[in-house]
């Protein structure tokens, strides 16, 4: 599933290509045809990203896509390609056309709709004024191992399975510990080290959480095989330590961490 960093930069990549103009919408699949119907002819006005959440704004509407595990969106100069497939939504501008297929959620939907939807996020670290205290404040609450936590968008909006096991890895904190076992200074650590990936993620368009002197190859542009501690490496040897990587599912997704590093 793609995490923030992904959703923040098709935000940005939309309003730069499309904002501004008046689209062409439809719904070649079908799906979201009454939707498409709403939003042709209109201009788009800006876009936004609340964690994992995608909106377009339209005069008084918002378009709210959530990709989840298969959504995908594509985009190209135009002319646009012959529509196939299970293609849900297509816009086209002035200069370019977008192709969304296979979200969880593809709707339009007012000003207090839209607002509905943001009350049940947590913040996101990525906002330019983001909420630490809260993201803090509820996880002191909890009883739910930490891991669950970071991947519950209540507590905080945007971070998934990969973000989850690296921060916890880099802040050295056991995945299984329950949230209301740390302390605030622990969880603000945890909050302003994923401020500091995600915004890495923003800029360079992939996740790379490992610092060059614990990568096999130090010098040049990260390999795939470097750019992680622990995520994807169950049974390798820790990074740091040497002691293999493990795994578990927890929240439905697995989980990866260092016993010794992270005991």
């Amino acid at each position: 599933m793609p995490e923030g960093h992904t959703i923040h930069r098709l935000a940005r990549r939309h309003a730069r290509l499309l904002a501004g103009q008046r689209v062409t919408a439809d719904s070649p699949q079908g799906r979201f045809e009454d939707g498409a119907r709403v939003l042709d002819g209109r201009v788009l006005g800006a876009t936004d990203a609340w964690g994992k959440h995608l909106f377009h704004r339209y005069d008084d509407l918002w378009l709210h896509v959530h990709l989840g595990l298969y959504g995908k969106f594509r985009d190209g100069v135009l002319p646009a390609p012959p529509p196939r497939g299970a293609l849900r939504l297509r816009l086209l501008g002035e200069g370019h056309w977008f192709e969304l297929r296979g979200p969880t959620a593809c709707e339009v939907l007012t000003d207090a709709e839209r607002a509905a939807v943001l009350a049940r996020l947590g913040p996101d670290p990525l906002r330019r004024r983001p909420d630490a205290e809260a993201f803090v404040a509820r996880v002191l609450r909890s009883r739910a191992p930490i891991a669950t936590l970071l991947m519950d968008q209540s507590v905080v909006a945007g971070v998934g399975n990969v973000y989850r096991a690296e921060v916890l890895f880099r802040q050295r904190l056991d995945p299984h510990r329950p949230g209301r076992e740390h302390v605030a200074a622990q969880l603000r650590a945890v909050w302003d080290d994923l401020v500091l990936l995600l915004r890495a993620g923003v800029r360079a368009g992939r996740i790379v959480t490992t610092y060059a002197e614990d990568r096999e190859r130090p010098s040049g542009r990260p390999r795939r095989v470097d750019a992680h501690y622990v995520y994807g490496r169950a049974a390798l040897p820790c990074r740091l330590c040497g002691t293999p990587v493990q795994d578990a599912l927890v929240a439905a997704r697995r989980l990866f961490w260092c016993p010794v590093c992270q005991g």
